[in-house]
Formats: C-alpha cells, sequence, structure tokens
C-alpha cells in the first residue's frame, strides 16, 4: 500500500514551520493515541502514521530529502528508508516524550493527573546517524544495484549483550524514580496543585542502574566493530542524493534505539557517455564523406551497442535520438533517452592522390556552404528535437 503524503498525514503545508510540525503531530497524536481509543487499531496505526512523518519532517535532513525525493528515497532497502516506518509504540514514546511534554509516558498523564495506562517512563538512548559514500557507474545508476559495504560502526557488545551489565544481578531499580525514569513534582498554584513529570536525573531516564559494569563495554553496552551491510540501490538514483536505512547506523548504549545509515550516491564518470538528468549524451564523429554519402555506425549505449542510420547529407551538429536509452526515474517505468551528437571529423592529412580528389571537387556548387538553405542553427535544431 502507497504511503500517504506526510504533510498530509500532519495537515499541515510543505512550507509549515518547525513548530507548526511540532503542534500538528501533538494534536494528531493526542486525537489517536492508544489510551484514548482502547483497542482501536485503525487509530493505532494513525499514531504510528503520525509518529513516522513527525520522525522526517522534524529532522531538517531528512525533511530535505523527502522535500527533494518523497518517499523514493525510503528506497535504501531497508525498513522504514528514513528510519520512520516500522516503529513501535517504544520507539514513539523514547524519541518523542518531550512533545508530549514528559518523559516519555503517555501525554495523558500530565493533562489528567495521571489517568492514563501506565507506559514506564523509562527514556532508551539513540544511537548516532552514520554517513557513508557509496560510488556507482552508470550501468549500476541505469540498473539498480545491491552494494554489500563493510561499515566501521558501534556495534551491539556480544558478552554482556548491550545491557552494559556484568551480569544480570547488577542491575538495580533506580533509588530516585524506583525504576520508572521519570519523576513527577506537585506543586500548589492559585489554580490548586500542578503536577510536571521530568527525566530522572540519577539514571537518566533509563530506571536502573549498573553496580557492576560489563568488563568489555564498561557499561556502554557497544563496543567498536565491523558490520557487513547489503544496500537495494534503486534504478534511476543520482549524484548528491541520498538514501537512508533506518536503524543501521551506530548502535545504542544499553538496549536503546540504533541511528540511521545514510548513504550518499556518488557517480564515477564513464567513459564515452555523459548524463544529463535522465538522458544519456554521446559524441559521435563521423567523416564528411559518410556524412555526405551516408553510412550506418554502432554507437556505445548503457545496453550494450546499438547501429544507428547516418543519412545523406547530414550536417555537423545533428542530434539523433534512441528513445528509452537514457536513465530511468526513481520508481519509476519512465527512462529518459539517448542523445547522439554529430560532429563532422576532417582529416589532418591527406595523400596526394586524396587532394587532387579533393581539389576537384572544391569548385563544385554541391561542395559550397549553403546556410540558409542546407543548414540549420544549433538552437533550431534543439528547437526542433524539444518539440
Amino acid at each position: 500500500m502507497a504511503k500517504r503524503d506526510y504533510y498530509d498525514v500532519l495537515g499541515v503545508t510543505k512550507g509549515a514551520s518547525a513548530d507548526e510540525i511540532k503542534k500538528a503531530y501533538r494534536k494528531s497524536a493526542i486525537k489517536f493515541h492508544p489510551d484514548k481509543n482502547p483497542g482501536d487499531k485503525e487509530a493505532e496505526e494513525k499514531f504510528k502514521e503520525a509518529a513516522e512523518a513527525y520522525e522526517v519532517l522534524s529532522n531538517p535532513d531528512k525533511k530535505q530529502r523527502y522535500d527533494q525525493f518523497g518517499h523514493a528515497a525510503n528506497a535504501a532497502g531497508a525498513s522504514g528508508g528514513y528510519g520512520g516506518g516500522g516503529m513501535n509504540m517504544e520507539d514513539i514514546f523514547s524519541q518523542f516524550g518531550d512533545v508530549f511534554g514528559g518523559g516519555g509516558g503517555s501525554p495523558f498523564d500530565s493533562f489528567f493527573g495521571g489517568g492514563g495506562q501506565q507506559r514506564g517512563g523509562r527514556r532508551s538512548a539513540r544511537g548516532s546517524n552514520l554517513r557513508i559514500k557509496v560510488k556507482l557507474t552508470l550501468d549500476e545508476i541505469a540498473n539498480g544495484v545491491e552494494k554489500k559495504i563493510k561499515v566501521n560502526k558501534q556495534v551491539v557488545c556480544n558478552t554482556c549483550d548491550g545491557s552494559g551489565a556484568k551480569d544480570k544481578s547488577s542491575f538495580h531499580n533506580c533509588s530516585t524514580c524506583g525504576g520508572s525514569g521519570s519523576v513527577r513534582r506537585v506543586t500548589n498554584t492559585i489554580l490548586g496543585q500542578m503536577q510536571t513529570t521530568s527525566t530522572c536525573p540519577t539514571c537518566n531516564g533509563e530506571g536502573t542502574q549498573i553496580t557492576s559494569k560489563c568488563n568489555i563495554c564498561h557499561g556502554d553496552g557497544v563496543v567498536r566493530g565491523e558490520e557487513t551491510i547489503s544496500i537495494n540501490i534503486p534504478a534511476g538514483v543520482s549524484e548528491g542524493m541520498q538514501l537512508s536505512m533506518g536503524g543501521r547506523g551506530n548502535a545504542a548504549p544499553r538496549g536503546g534505539v540504533p541511528g540511521d545509515l545514510i548513504i550518499l550516491i556518488e557517480e564515477i564518470p564513464h567513459e564515452t557517455l555523459k548524463r544529463e538528468g535522465n538522458n544519456v549524451v554521446y559524441d559521435l564523429h563521423v567523416s564528411f564523406v559518410d556524412a555526405a554519402l551516408g553510412s550506418s555506425v554502432e554507437v556505445p549505449t548503457i545496453d550494450g551497442k546499438a547501429k544507428i542510420k547516418i543519412e545523406p547529407g547530414t550536417q555537423a551538429g545533428k542530434i539523433l535520438r534512441l528513445k528509452g536509452k537514457g536513465v530511468p526515474e526513481v520508481n519509476s517505468y519512465h527512462r529518459g533517452d539517448q542523445l547522439v551528437y554529430v560532429n563532422i571529423w576532417t582529416p589532418k592529412a591527406l595523400s596526394r592522390e586524396e587532394r587532387d580528389i579533393l581539389e576537384k571537387l572544391q569548385d563544385s556548387p554541391n561542395f559550397k556552404p549553403q546556410p540558409g538553405k542546407n543548414e540549420k542553427s544549433f538552437f533550431e535544431r534543439m528547437k526542433e528535437y524539444f518539440e
């Protein structure tokens, strides 16, 4: 099923400010919150959909990629792409607790004095994003490719399985928050008692404290390591385009949410073909004899060799089009063309016999330039092509 436009999901325009996007998400999240709609699967899906939209639109880098490429930039082969797809409730509350005004629990706790279900105020740390560059040939760009890349990154510690503790007995509930990860404070005002919730300063929202740390990761739950990641790159990507794989960045301390892997596309220049948008350009050089008499020649294309016909009397600068021999658009069946620019090649050295033949033809009316009759300007030829 096709994803809805993220701006439509939150009910904002493309030019909405960061504050407007945050307010729209907060309004939508409250409307479809599971505590307000118990057992309503449709409301739960809309709640997750709003969180995914906010996860992208609230991040300047992801928002820029989405504005430029839409959901196409999600096509790196991992679930979620931008990092929002496939989010569960724990992810949403741990990442966007500040939007609800607390330590990650239900927003109805602060609105109605704790009437909502307790979801646990524990806050998970988030791993940092990773950026890598992937160089692609024109053939790989035109057809799409799967790349296996070795990435040096923070990975989960195998000794403690990412917990950071020496063993299970090393965990104890935080003495300050009692394991909830958040602390509440009640103050008296002229309007009555006001309750506020904030992250526990002792355990930083984790809810637990470690008394004996892992000897390998020293309590962090992550170590430096190497991971081989398979990246499915769709056909039609271009220089400078960024793809994102959610959850494939650096691992987070003590079982938190991993960061994203950002893939920056670089194009390797082709030996003979030049890319212009979705079109491919080739400079063909023919002798003036072939141009005058006509000929059949082979030209390179992305898909191999192609034979084209040079009509008799072909002029320098003529543009021949090979339809559908260019680069496809991302996530589209449309494909660009290959443009063949005809150049007339003139020999620099002639034999005596060749010179005699050309001198005899030099005074022939057919070998006299007739710009107004036989030739069109470059701009006229380009206009004809695009029309």
